[in-house]
């Protein structure tokens, strides 16, 4: 296209479709030096590798630009007093907002929650006006030249009564989290720093925490579920939430590792002996083999996905139901508990969920999860006593010559 034609319409939007403004004059976020930036990128630039950096960045969405609304709750929604209208809401919302605003308006890292009592308590006219003209410095754009009266009332209609719409009105579809060598190799070594110590170098579990590196998990389990138990954790488990401790980009790194180990992964997985104190992690017993090569030389762990197989997030224990957004369903393996979620976290004794054999730790070998520091510390406990009894023995030898003394004198 000619120059001229595209930035106009970067520029002014296109009435009639969903295309908004995205000048700074119509209550964009673009100046006429960056729109002409993006113009050039869209003539000339490397695509491949512009997809590569959002997803580095971790700025590419995680559900597509459109999305599919349930029909039965669409039907029931029709049933509520102006129903029509907030059906109609709802589908515009999963056309047209939810890759930015997310399922269930509940929000992503490029905007803010919609369905949210504070959004809701706004007064109408300002909801109104943000619509049309756009929030100036965001991505929110104004959709003034995008949507007719009807279609900014059913708009509103949503916003104002979220709280009546079903929980996965609009849910998010299965769509696998994109990966970059770069992403690969980052997920590979956040996994060993921070999830082997419990799931095992490459994933096969310990009898701290479940099997992810297993046929059954990775097959039945979407990369949102897996993100929102790293992000969320789970609650009464020893799977803590990572979302305050990682950004959401390599949270998405650790997925899109874990990923990587479907084409290979095992029927039933061979959990790892971990080794060391309760209170410190543990660390792994061998050799934990391309975990720690991964670490060492991430350039050479993410070319292909079937070949990483280092180690992603020792937090995630993906096994676990999570509370995400949309609740996915988390399906229990063959050896793992039913119910909201599979398996249960690694406290002792642990059945990996998704794997169909139990690592069961023997009763004497209590001894092999001590390392170097805890037999220090029971070496000085232990060498502490003898002192004191030593001392003991001296204090009651000298009360005795003291009382002969006594008696003699």
């Amino acid at each position: 296209m000619d120059t001229a034609a595209l930035e106009k319409i970067i520029a002014r939007g296109l009435y009639g479709t969903s295309m908004p403004a995205w000048h700074l004059d119509d209550g964009g976020p673009l100046s006429d030096y960056q729109i002409g930036q993006m113009v050039a990128s869209i003539q000339l630039g490397d695509w491949q590798a512009t997809q590569d950096r959002v997803v580095n960045l971790g700025l590419a969405p995680l559900v597509p630009f459109t999305a599919e609304t349930d029909p039965v709750v669409i039907d029931a929604v029709k049933t509520l007093p102006e129903g029509d209208v907030l059906a109609a809401g709802i589908e515009l919302y999963a056309t047209e907002c939810v890759a930015c605003h997310g399922v269930d308006g509940l929000g992503t890292s490029l905007a803010p929650a919609l369905n949210d009592p504070a959004v809701r308590a706004k007064d109408p006219a300002e909801l109104e006006r943000t619509i049309l003209l756009g929030v100036p410095g965001t991505l929110m754009a104004g959709w003034d030249k995008a949507l007719d009266d009807a279609q900014i009332t059913a708009a509103l209609e949503l916003i104002t009564r979220w709280e009546e719409v079903p929980t996965g009105a609009i849910p998010a579809p299965e769509q696998p989290i994109p990966v970059t060598a770069e992403s690969l190799a980052l997920g590979a070594q956040l996994f060993s720093s921070s999830c082997a110590n419990c799931h095992g170098p490459e994933g096969q579990g310990s009898q701290r925490a479940p099997a992810l590196n297993v046929r059954s998990f990775l097959t039945n389990t979407a990369d949102q579920a897996i993100q929102a138990i790293i992000t969320l954790g789970v609650p009464g488990t020893s799977m803590p939430a990572w979302g305050d401790r990682l950004t959401e980009a390599e949270i998405q790194a650790i997925v899109g590792f874990v990923r990587s180990w479907e084409p290979t992964a095992p029927e039933v997985a061979e959990p790892a002996r971990v080794r060391g104190p309760w209170w410190r992690g543990s660390t792994v017993a061998g050799p934990s083999s391309q975990a720690a090569s991964a670490a060492a030389n991430p350039t050479a762990a993410a070319p292909t996905a079937a070949n990483t197989q280092t180690a992603p997030d020792a937090t995630p224990d993906p096994t676990q139901a999570a509370q995400p957004t949309s609740t996915p369903h988390i399906p229990a393996g063959q050896g793992g508990q039913a119910g909201a979620g599979a398996g249960s976290a690694g406290q002792g004794t642990h059945t990996g969920g998704g794997q169909g054999s139990q690592w069961i730790e023997s009763p004497l070998a209590w001894y092999q999860t001590l390392d170097w520091r805890a037999w220090s510390l029971i070496a000085g406990v232990a060498g502490l006593s003898v002192v004191m009894v030593v001392i003991g023995l001296l204090k009651m030898l000298r009360l005795n010559r003291l009382e002969k003394r006594a008696e003699s004198g």
